[in-house]
């Protein structure tokens, strides 16, 4: 009874936002860690997030039957009604948006909003199913989990903020289309405009090798900032440049695409998740920080 009600809020995505939440947490925390808080924040925002899946599993069921990889989800199979579905996951955003408001401040309960409504209404109501662009727009929700998780302890959209936001938004790109090149034929059976149906694989790949770049430049910021330190510095080096050494492998005469899809996939989890345990460890304390602008 409780596995179709678990299974509507995608708890693999739900366990990697709870990993960069706490990252951008603990880098804010500078060592200083009020513990209620933070379990505040992972919990709050978690029911967020599980809330913005469950509404997302139910506005998608159409184009989930069409898909192989979401075609056995529960709102497709009628395992759990979409009108049960629905309803459990607007409970869970109130009781996660009222855990946010309470225990953190305005600055973190609005980004969490802000996150939720790009998801659910701009990405999953309307660009998802209508542009190529929708990748992009989604990208911001995606980003804004370390976001909150660092503005709950200063509660103010700083530098280290928007650095963050920035940083996980151009993670976001080629991660979202190393799946798209792989599961190209779900996406174009459901006929998504994502970028490789929409504009074929090799604009694809093109933009994957862009947007690791220039995410292997912003991760610079945090250390060169004075966010984090030596040893951030050197694993965000390793992971990212690693990552972009296989995005070029995709050029490689007799390079297998899908393969390479796949593997630039699992490199993108390998580094963000490095990243953000990384940030959490390594963060600066008190005057070591050499950048704080108030936007």
């Amino acid at each position: 009874m409780i596995r179709p009600y678990l299974k509507v809020t995608k708890p693999g995505i739900i366990m990697g936002n709870l990993i960069s939440v706490a990252g951008g947490f603990f880098m804010a925390a500078r060592g200083d860690v009020d513990w209620s808080l933070m379990w505040a924040t992972l919990i709050g925002l978690s029911l967020v997030v599980a809330s913005g899946c469950a509404v997302n599993n139910c506005i998608d069921r159409d184009i989930d039957a069409r898909m192989r990889r979401t075609q056995n989800r529960v709102t497709v199979t009628g395992e759990l009604p979409v009108r049960t579905a629905l309803v459990y996951g607007l409970v869970l955003g109130v009781l996660g948006f009222g855990l946010l408001a309470w225990f953190t401040n305005a600055v973190a309960a609005g980004f969490a909003a802000f996150g939720y409504a790009v998801y659910v209404g701009f990405y999953s109501l309307w660009l998802k199913r209508a542009s190529v662009y929708g990748t992009l727009v989604g990208s911001l929700s995606g980003a804004v989990p370390p976001v909150v998780g660092y503005c709950a302890v200063t509660g103010q959209f700083d530098a280290g903020a928007a650095i963050l936001l920035l940083m996980f938004s151009l993670w976001q790109m080629p991660h979202s289309y190393a799946i798209a090149i792989f599961r190209y034929e779900d996406y174009a059976a459901a006929n998504i405009p994502v970028l490789p149906v929409a504009q074929g694989v090799a604009k694809a790949r093109r933009q994957i090798v862009l947007y690791i770049a220039l995410f292997c430049l912003v991760t610079a910021l945090l250390p060169l900032s004075g966010y984090t330190g030596l040893t951030f510095m050197t694993v965000a080096c390793a992971t990212s440049l690693w990552w972009l050494v296989m995005a070029f492998n995709g050029y490689r005469r007799g390079a297998e695409e899908l393969g390479w899809a796949r593997r630039v996939f699992v490199l993108s989890i390998v580094t963000i998740t490095a990243i953000s345990v990384t940030m959490a460890l390594d963060f600066r304390t008190g005057p070591e920080v050499l950048l704080v602008i108030n936007l």
